[in-house]
């Protein structure tokens, strides 16, 4: 790491020196790393730096991934600098950050360190509803306010953001609907900001499980709370899962909401467009998954029935 990086962290802690710690993992595409850093001399014992580094290859006029993924990182420094979230959805806190050519440095504190040290490949009941309450008290902090500096339609799927995975499709319905599902989520009344991609690798649970901070904001934005609800129970469970647990989690998240939202929303008009959107997000993600990596484990029985159901429903009203 640069000397100048090395003296960001320094100063900004107030530590008298510091040691690379081990890599928390690598960026996807070999966009740089998340490294623990151990300080001395001042209060806190570590931090966590993402150092992005964007590769030298990368054709940066024609690459549109290149693109999305640079642009995502600008997003996820300007969402740590200028936004901030409450105890009921836990976030690390962003203690410095700077970009110089063609790198960035985020310094986060350690959630390892404020209790934050357990990682799940898999869950029950009590981790999945620690995550749902996170995303219902983020949902209902952001509320209707404007997405300023963040994606202005949050998520990684975007079907605006993802022209060569709908090329590639070959389910030719799903194809030809995907415009008026994407339009239909982007013109819901209740508008939020979501965290854009929150699967289960992105939350840090304490020890019990019972508590949950998030992580991983580089396609954070605006949109309908469902797409978040969606893609999370998605990356926990699979096709019987789904179909037996789904509707108790979600009873769960809108009385986590309902608790969290302004007196003055009009919860009930809130829920009924929500649970109307559940199965129109599922297949928006199920749209992005068959032309990203149509062999994916995701695309299953119970993906294919929720889009079948609302390809039923736009036919239907035309």
């Amino acid at each position: 790491m640069k000397a100048e990086y090395q003296e960001l962290i320094l100063r900004s802690c107030g530590a008298t020196s510091l040691r690379m710690g081990t890599t928390i993992q690598t960026l996807w595409s070999g966009y740089g790393e998340i490294v623990r850093v151990h300080l001395e001399g001042c209060e806190r014992s570590s931090v966590v730096v993402k150092h992005v580094k964007f590769p030298a290859a990368a054709d940066q006029s024609t690459d549109l991934s290149h693109t999305r993924k640079v642009r995502s990182y600008h997003v996820e420094t300007h969402w740590y600098q200028n936004y901030s979230t409450s105890p009921s959805c836990r976030t690390p806190a962003c203690l410095a950050s700077c970009s110089h050519g063609d790198e960035m440095l985020i310094m986060l504190e350690d959630l390892d360190v404020a209790g934050y040290d357990q990682r799940r490949t898999s869950v029950g009941d009590k981790e999945m509803r620690a995550c749902l309450s996170w995303l219902a008290h983020f949902h209902a902090l952001f509320l209707g306010r404007e997405p300023a500096g963040l994606w202005p339609v949050g998520t990684y799927w975007h079907l605006e953001t993802r022209p060569n995975e709908l090329e590639a499709m070959d389910d030719a319905e799903l194809k030809a609907a995907a415009e008026h599902i994407d339009r239909i989520l982007s013109n819901c009344h209740f508008q939020t900001v979501v965290h854009g991609d929150a699967k289960l690798a992105n939350f840090c649970f304490s020890k019990s499980g019972k508590e949950v901070a998030a992580v991983d904001f580089q396609y954070v934005g605006g949109g309908c709370g469902m797409k978040d609800v969606v893609y999370f129970l998605g990356s926990c469970m699979e096709e019987r899962e789904c179909e037996k647990k789904v509707p108790a989690l979600l009873e769960y998240y809108f009385s986590e909401l309902e608790d969290a939202v302004d007196k003055d929303v009009d919860f009930a008009a809130l829920e009924k467009e929500w649970r109307e959107m559940f199965a129109f997000a599922w297949t928006d993600f199920h749209r992005f998954l068959l032309g990203w990596m149509p062999g994916h484990w995701k695309i299953n029985r119970y993906s294919k029935m929720l889009t079948k159901e609302v390809l039923h429903k736009l036919r239907s009203t035309h």
